[in-house]
């Protein structure tokens, strides 16, 4: 009796490969599609933030939770700069380098409260350049405050390690509201503060890019499944043919 080839024999290396090649595409088409869809979903939520302003109060009220939908809303505020409440927040990145957002409160008018405005980013927190006062009215991005749970362990000094109301108030002699806006435009000294957080984007953005991707990936299972049973019906079974008899 003949010896029957081994599965691995060059006569069958033909179909291992066009299997490889099959799944090898399978995976690789998924990923792409997957890929499309976390980029529409990113550009999806970035359209949120280059939406028209709004004001304030059209968004956030002084004592009202933050609400998800307005994160990264552009909104517009008018009130009183408070020089003296000014701080810092230690640990942001810009380029890879690790500096401070400079933060000051706002005095919202029609209201008696203050809502912190990031007005830029500085590598060192001793250059920063001097708090303006008087009134104002700026545009920037509405962002939900920070809690992280990080400890400020030197509490006398005007840097904090995150944006959290509870922290900024010990620099405000007056209510906060339960969020912060970091401005369009920054002051002169200091570069522009990224955002930190976005809006979530909307549940069936770019469904489709997804659905695309299980299916590569399913037809990737499919054809692993009939590799395999080609193995075992053609080859490893014959072999068992071939032993009985």
């Amino acid at each position: 009796m003949p010896d029957r080839p081994h599965p691995l024999s060059p006569r069958y290396w033909a179909v291992h490969l066009l299997a490889v090649a099959l799944l090898a595409a399978a995976v690789m088409l998924g990923v792409w599609q997957l890929d499309a869809w976390k980029t529409k979903r990113a550009a999806s939520a970035l359209d949120v933030t280059t939406a028209a302003a709004i004001p304030l109060s059209k968004a956030l009220g002084p004592d009202d939770p933050f609400p998800a939908k307005y994160v990264g809303q552009p909104v517009t505020v008018a009130g009183r700069w408070l020089p003296v409440s000014t701080f810092v927040v230690s640990g942001r990145e810009r380029g890879k380098v690790e500096g401070y957002w400079v933060v000051t409160p706002v005095a919202v008018d029609g209201t008696k409260s203050a809502i912190p405005v990031v007005r830029g980013w500085t590598a060192s927190a001793g250059a920063r350049p001097q708090a303006p006062s008087g009134t104002v009215t700026l545009k920037g991005w509405l962002q939900p405050a920070e809690g992280t749970g990080e400890v400020d362990e030197d509490t006398s000094d005007d840097v904090l390690p995150q944006l959290r109301i509870a922290d900024a108030l010990h620099f405000v002699h007056q209510d906060l509201y339960g969020g912060y806006v970091i401005a369009a435009a920054t002051d002169a000294g200091l570069e522009k503060a990224e955002l930190d957080q976005l809006p979530p984007a909307p549940r069936f953005s770019a469904i489709r890019n997804l659905f695309y991707a299980v299916e590569w990936w399913f037809f990737g299972g499919f054809v692993v499944f009939m590799w395999w049973r080609w193995l075992v019906d053609e080859v490893l079974r014959r072999d068992e043919d071939d032993v009985e008899e």
